[in-house]
């Protein structure tokens, strides 16, 4: 019986990183992932023999290229814990630029705001808003039903109040009108060589045409027919889009069009302002 040590070094040995192999160790063992510290004071300790199986099937699937957050089933998202599965699209730290713009946008007005979080998946940035922003009115909209059953279940679990809505982009909330619509669509095109690490992912959730942008020229189309006056509209996209997106918004009327950059400096989303008149 090998002790958690050896075990960690086989697994190294074996090709797993070293937070890859930690991480599946306290998979197996039921430990919290916060719990490193725990794996260096008790490194001496046999793993039991329960334990190994389930670490078995966790390094199989892990070697397989199963996201480590669909073997936990849950994933971190701006400070809440979001419960994740194959259903859904893993929420990346990257998205929490989009959420910082749309609560910067709903800092400036004192009036309850209408916002709509539109393709929301696992719900992250409708309940990342509305955990934010509690006098804010958030609904969110998905086609798919299996990903609205994963992001209803993590705001009855996390007591946050938002409107879920079945259907395509806005023509699941016909004739409502909001103050800030925010949109993670698909954005990969079709043949992306970068799709190959994403296959145990939702391939609906991540491709949208030749160019990637399908998706998000029929939002911002749309978009105007479901804004107040003054209202905005905020985009994630992939790292070599926003100069694309920029012009579709700025051809389709909107003003004060920009970008945001992420962590690493690329510019992530890109958003405009629905003219005060028209």
């Amino acid at each position: 019986m090998n002790t958690v040590r050896q075990t960690l070094e086989e697994l190294q040995t074996g090709g797993l990183d070293r937070l890859d192999a930690q991480m599946l160790v306290l998979l197996a063992l039921q430990r919290g992932p916060h719990d490193r510290a725990w794996l260096m004071a008790h490194d001496g300790d046999a793993l039991p023999a329960d334990a190994a199986a389930r670490l078995q099937a966790l390094v199989q699937r892990r070697q397989r290229g199963e996201p480590m957050a669909y073997l936990r089933g849950d994933q971190e998202f701006f400070g809440l814990q979001l419960q994740v599965d194959p259903r859904v699209l893993v929420p990346r730290p990257d998205t929490e630029t989009l959420v910082n713009w749309a609560l910067d946008v709903l800092a400036v007005g004192s009036k309850t705001a209408r916002v709509l979080d539109l393709g929301t998946g696992s719900g992250a940035i409708a309940l990342a808003i509305a955990a934010q922003r509690p006098e804010a009115a958030v609904s969110a909209t998905d086609a798919s039903e299996d990903a609205l059953a994963v992001a209803r279940s993590n705001a009855q679990r996390l007591a946050l109040p938002v409107q879920f809505h079945a259907g395509s982009w806005l023509d699941a909330v016909p004739d409502q009108r909001f103050d800030v619509i925010v949109t993670n669509p698909p954005y990969i095109a079709d043949n992306d060589p970068h799709l190959v690490a994403l296959t145990h992912e939702p391939l609906s959730a991540l491709t949208a045409g030749a160019d990637g942008l399908d998706d998000i020229r029929t939002i911002i189309k749309d978009a105007p027919g479901a804004m107040v006056p003054g209202g905005w509209l905020l985009i994630e996209h992939g790292f070599d889009q926003a100069e694309a997106v920029r012009s579709l918004l700025q051809a389709a009327g909107f003003e004060q069009v920009s970008s945001r950059t992420d962590l690493a400096a690329i510019e992530r989303c890109s958003g405009g302002q629905w003219p005060q008149q028209r």
